[in-house]
C-alpha cells in the first residue's frame, strides 16, 4: 500500500488555534485543519463522481486518484466508499433543516401560500444542488441498507413531524376531516414533494416547467395541511 500523504495526516490542531471539531479519522484522533481539508476533497470528489458512476462501480482508487493522493489516504478518512457517501448523505440531510422555520408557525392568512411555494421551491433546489448524493441515497435506503434509510428517514422527519403537527391542528379546529390521518397525510406530502423535485427534469421535458410545479405542488400542499382552497 502507497505510503498516506504526510499533509493529510490526522493531527492534533496547535493549542488555541484551531476551534473544536467532532470530525475525527477512523483511529479516532480529531481532525486538525490539513486533514479536515483533505477529508473535505475526498467528500467533494466522491460526490462528483457519483454523477457518473453508481455506488457499487465507484472505487477508492478512483476518488483517491481525482484528489491527487493516495487510497491509504482515504483509509485514514473513511473504511470504505459506501462511508464517504454516507457522510454526504449526512451533511445534505442537515441542508433540509434551513426550510423548518417556514413550518414553525400556523399556516393562516395570505402568506401561507407564500410558505408553501417556498418549501416546495427548497426541495427543488436541494435536489438540484445534490443530486447525484440524494439518488445514491435513496436507492441505497430502498435496497435495504439501514444506515442510509435512517439518514434519509432522520432528514425528511423534521418537515414531516411539522407538517404533521399543522394537520393535527387543522383537524382539531374542525377544518379538516376527522378522517384523515394527520402523519399519514403529511408522510404522503413530503413523498410528493421528494418524487417531484427528483424527476422534474423529466417533466420540464413533457413542457411541465418548474414555476408550473412548484405552484402546483405548493397548492396541493397548503391545501392539504390547512383544509382551504388556495
Amino acid at each position: 500500500m502507497a505510503a498516506a500523504d504526510p499533509a493529510a495526516e490526522p493531527t492534533a490542531d496547535p493549542a488555541g488555534a484551531e476551534e473544536a471539531t467532532n470530525l475525527v479519522a477512523i483511529d479516532g484522533r480529531r481532525l486538525g485543519s490539513r486533514a479536515q481539508a483533505t477529508r473535505r476533497r475526498l467528500l467533494d470528489a466522491t460526490a462528483e463522481l457519483l454523477e457518473t458512476e453508481g455506488i457499487l462501480d465507484l472505487k477508492v482508487v478512483d476518488v483517491a486518484r481525482k484528489v491527487g493522493t493516495s487510497p491509504a489516504t482515504f483509509y485514514q478518512y473513511f473504511a470504505n466508499v459506501e462511508e464517504a457517501v454516507l457522510a454526504l448523505a449526512e451533511e445534505v440531510g442537515e441542508a433540509i433543516l434551513g426550510l423548518v422555520p417556514l413550518l414553525e408557525q400556523p399556516w393562516r392568512g395570505p402568506k401561507a401560500l407564500d410558505w408553501a411555494r417556498l418549501l416546495v421551491d427548497g426541495f427543488i433546489s436541494q435536489w438540484d444542488t445534490n443530486r447525484a448524493v440524494l439518488r445514491t441515497r435513496n436507492l441505497a435506503a430502498q435496497e435495504g441498507d439501514r444506515r442510509f434509510r435512517d439518514v434519509r428517514n432522520q432528514s425528511l422527519s423534521n418537515v414531516t413531524d411539522r407538517i404533521a403537527q399543522q394537520i393535527a391542528d387543522n383537524r382539531a379546529a374542525n377544518r379538516l376531516p376527522q378522517e384523515i390521518n394527520p402523519y399519514a397525510a403529511a408522510g404522503a406530502m413530503v413523498a410528493m414533494m421528494e418524487r417531484m423535485a427528483a424527476y422534474h427534469f423529466e417533466l420540464e421535458g413533457r413542457g411541465v416547467s418548474r414555476q408550473a410545479m412548484v405552484e402546483t405542488v405548493a397548492r396541493i400542499l397548503y391545501q392539504t395541511v390547512t383544509g382551504r382552497r388556495a
